[in-house]
This record gives C-alpha cells, structure tokens and sequence, in this order.
C-alpha cells in the first residue's frame, strides 16, 4: 500500500525578537510563525513553516490567512494523496489555488522534510546534493539608532558572528536615510561590506538622489529601492549607477526573472522561498539567474529555524551565493522551538545534518509559544 497524507495540522506562534525590528512599513517586536506538522500513514512527521513580517504590513498573506487557507482550503487537497509525489503535490495546491505563495512553501517543505525522514536523506541530498555546507550570512542593523547600530555592528564583529551588515532604510527622509548609512560604513571602514534595504520606499527620482549619495559612501548593494513592478525603473537604476541594484520583492519567481533579464537588468536576484512557493520554484528563478550571468542572495522573511532550515539546504546545492545570504532569522528571536539551534559561527551558519531538514522540535517549547 503507498503512503499517503493523513492529516495536516497548522499552528500559529509567537516568539518575541531580541529588541525592535523596523522596517520601512512597519516595526517589528514579535514575529509569527505559522508552523506545519504534516502527518502520513507510515507514521512520519514532517515539518514546514510559513512565515511573514508584520502581520499585512509586507504582502498580502498575514500569518492568520495563512493558517486559515491551509486549514481550509489547502490541506483538503492533499489530504490522501501519495506522501512522496511532491510534484504531484504542487502541481495539485497550483491549480486549484491562486497566490498563497507562502502558505504552499509551508507545505512543500513539510513534504520534503517527511521524504527525507523516510529515505535517511536530507532535504539538501533529496535537491541533488550539497555543494556548500556553511553558508554566509549576514546580519541586519535595524533598530533605527546611528550608535545603537554601529556598536551591534561592532560586536557582531568581534564575535565573528557577521561580517556584512544591511540596513533597513525608507522610513525617513532620503537627506536623513543616507547620513545614517554613512555615518555607520564610515566606523566600520573596511572590516565589512555595508548594503541597504530600501524595501520600495522610494520613487524612481527619489532613489536616484538617495542611490548617488550611498554610492558615494561607499554602499556594495541597493535593494528594492522602487516598487516592485517598476521593472522599467529598476533597470534604469541599475544601468545609472555603479553599485548593483537587488531586485528582491520585483522578483517573485522565474517569471519575473526571465522578464527582468529580458528587459536587459544587470545586478543581482533575491530568492526567497516564500516568495516562490517554495524550494522548487526558488531554485527555478535561481537557474534562470544563473544563466543570465545574474548574481544570487539568499533572502529571508525572518523565518525561524525550521523556515531558515529549508533556505540553507536550497541554497547548499547552489554554487556560491555572489552576496551572501541573510539567513538570521533565529538570531532576532528571544528563545526557539526546536531541540538543537542552528550553529552560527565563522561569519556563517552550518548546514543542520541529518535526515530532512534536520530539525526537531522542543514539544514544551512549542506548547508555550503557541497560540
């Protein structure tokens, strides 16, 4: 008899972040993880997450719709279907569900996590094998202070935590944006590489004052700086200045890759795994990308260490990430729901081993922090 899904169960958790988090649309104090434990007939748990940043502040999926459509409309699709047709899966959720890109990564991770448990194989093996097993990663200065941010900053350094730092910017005045960008790539001078997250606040004119100035202060990349379907201004930026232009929430998936490409774009791609439905769908916009000579970083929705999890073994089977990745997610939170944290060290984080994502849940952890 084939294995099939039994039942899918979705929990919402709260964990507080280790101080505020702010962004330009919206300041962060507690994250909300929508955790999956997916359950098959062979008694294998897998395990998935589906995370975003600030309830509806950054996208159209908040961790309570999340929940909600996966309950509702999501996990009925699946339930009895064969455990280990993950294509079939997907190809499934697709059709009979518009969007919802975050709530069908949850999903899929979930399924690869059980493939792996059930073949003794990483989810990073089950991808085709690993080609890098401690991945860059850098940490993000956003608690909105000059001082406060370049001391975290110095600290991180001497821990050998981070050596690469961004900064949430967009919030303020451009004038006052860039003199707080400056002010902290100037006190760290050359021991690390500063970029920015415009996270598009600002309109094609005014980036072209802000990117001129940050260029000129020495910034390595600028991130989202317009809204996301302004490929037409994007590419112009790009073409305008010297330092690269990331395109992060412009590019959703192969698509928006291939279009960007297209429209003759030259800097660097985002992947995310929520943003493309998950680990498949990342790896296709990153083969796109490799193809078009386009640079690659591993983005995060500040996902905790299962979602972080399911990023490092998709980003392992990659070549090396041209700007790191920003896999610290679990770093902003105050404590953790799972038995063995990630190890961050050497500027980095190591590849969890084990079957699946190799991940394993504290259950006392989990019943606190849950809803």
């Amino acid at each position: 008899m084939s294995t099939v899904i039994q039942r899918i169960e979705t929990l919402l958790v709260d964990l507080p972040t280790i101080r505020p988090h702010k962004l330009s649309m919206t300041t962060m104090a507690c994250q909300t993880m929508v955790i999956i434990r997916m359950h098959h007939s062979d008694g294998i748990e897998g395990l998935g997450e589906g995370t975003t940043i600030g309830g509806l502040a950054y996208g159209p999926e908040s961790p309570e719709s999340i929940k909600r459509n996966i309950d509702t409309y999501l996990a009925p699709l699946l339930i009895g279907q064969p455990s280990q047709n993950i294509h079939h899966a997907r190809a499934l959720l697709n059709r009979h569900a518009r969007g919802n890109m975050i709530a069908k990564s949850a999903l899929e991770m979930a399924l690869l996590d059980a493939q792996g448990k059930r073949l003794g194989l990483s989810v990073a093996e089950l991808l085709g094998g690993v080609r890098q097993d401690h991945i860059p990663v850098l940490w993000t200065l956003a608690s909105g202070d000059t001082a406060k941010d370049i001391d975290e900053a110095m600290l991180r350094l001497e821990q050998r935590r981070h050596c690469d730092f961004k900064l949430k910017i967009g919030a303020n005045p451009v004038g006052q944006d860039v003199r707080h960008v400056a002010a902290i790539k100037e006190a760290l001078g050359d021991r690390a590489s500063v970029r920015v997250d415009v996270n598009q606040a600002w309109d094609e004119s005014t980036a072209v004052r802000g990117i001129q100035s940050l260029q000129e202060a020495g910034i390595e990349l600028i991130e989202q700086p317009i809204g996301a379907r302004e490929h037409a201004g994007l590419v112009r930026l790009a073409n305008r200045f010297n330092v690269p232009m990331l395109a992060d929430e412009a590019v959703q998936d192969a698509r928006d890759g291939l279009d960007l490409v297209c429209g003759g774009f030259s800097g660097a791609f985002a992947l995310k795994l929520a943003k493309s439905g998950g680990i498949y769908g990342a790896l296709e916009l990153a083969h796109v990308a490799q193809a078009a000579g386009i640079g690659l970083y591993g983005g995060t929705l500040l996902e905790g260490t299962i979602g972080t999890a399911a990023s490092l073994h998709t980003w392992a089977t990659l070549p090396t990430m041209t700007w790191g990745t920003e896999m610290f997610g679990p770093l902003l939170l105050q404590d953790d729901i799972v038995v063995s944290p990630l190890d961050y060290s050497e500027f980095g984080v190591a590849l969890p081993p084990g079957p699946g994502l190799g991940i394993t849940l504290d259950e006392d952890k989990l019943a606190h922090y849950a809803r």
